[in-house]
């Protein structure tokens, strides 16, 4: 069942999406060579607690911490861990909080240190395509809008979408309906209405679009071990333009001219 929200409830959601976007501009000042994931982890979970919230990921269907981490060729859903980031990683830090009542959702892919180039085409390649969905995201279009522009925008570009994986709806609990899938047709899909609210999060692969789930249970790698990104918003559905309710402005506060 798709739950439309009232403005009061946006306004809600909005501060949950602001404080996850604090978060991660708190993680962008840790994220370098030598730190250890769980460090990151520990971090975040503290200054969400400190703000008056709680990590909305942990203990979600059994998920033991409040980031998911996933390094490199792990596209979603890692596990915080011992790992030492080295120069050249990216690291895609998926972050959510739950505050009034509300769920806040979002992700942003860092390079450590210095990173390829074609690594950086990748990631700006995914954020770009993050923003052209979003476009689609308004009252009176469909959820294949969506998919459309981020699968067109990425496979042109010589990239793969994953289809195991999807965006979601988002409002009282960090999952609803209906699914946004990253790849689609135009005209297909749920009806967009205004006071939806979704999480939109493209995947995109360098290399084929078939993954790995792990033994962990959890952690979703490429199959071909090529690097993944992944970016991720939440966003109110509105006549004319998207609401976009999380925001990158911390994080890219902090990395100044360094970020993607």
């Amino acid at each position: 069942m798709i739950f439309l929200k009232t403005d009061e409830e946006i306004e809600l959601m909005r501060e949950a999406n602001r404080l996850v976007g604090m978060t991660q501009g708190e993680l962008a000042k840790h994220i370098k060579p030598g730190v250890t994931t769980i460090s990151l982890d520990k971090i975040a979970e503290e200054f969400i607690r400190d703000h008056g919230a709680i990590p909305s990921f942990l203990g979600y269907n059994g998920f033991p911490y409040s980031l998911c981490i996933s390094v490199n060729e792990n596209v979603v859903h890692g596990f915080p861990s011992d790992y030492v980031l080295k120069e050249g990683d990216i690291i895609s830090v998926d972050c959510g909080t739950e505050k009034n009542g509300f769920c806040g959702d979002s992700a942003y892919t860092f390079c450590v240190g210095e990173v390829s180039e074609d690594v950086k085409k990748l990631l700006r390649t995914t954020k770009e395509a993050l923003y052209l969905g979003i476009e689609k995201a308004v009252e009176g279009n469909r959820v294949g809008d969506i998919g459309e522009a981020v699968q067109t925008y990425c496979e042109k570009r010589g990239y793969s979408v994953v289809r195991e994986l999807v965006g979601h709806g988002i409002g009282r609990k960090m999952h609803e309906a209906p699914e946004v899938p990253n790849y689609g047709r135009h005209g297909v899909g749920p009806l967009l209405k205004k006071g939806m609210c979704i999480a939109i999060e493209p995947m995109i692969n360098m290399g084929s679009k078939n993954v790995v789930f792990e033994s962990d249970g959890w952690t979703v790698r490429t199959k071909d071990r090529k690097p993944s990104a992944h970016f991720e918003h939440t966003v109110a559905i509105r006549q004319g333009k998207a609401d976009i309710l999380s925001t990158f402005e911390y994080a890219e506060a902090v990395l100044g001219e360094n970020a993607i």
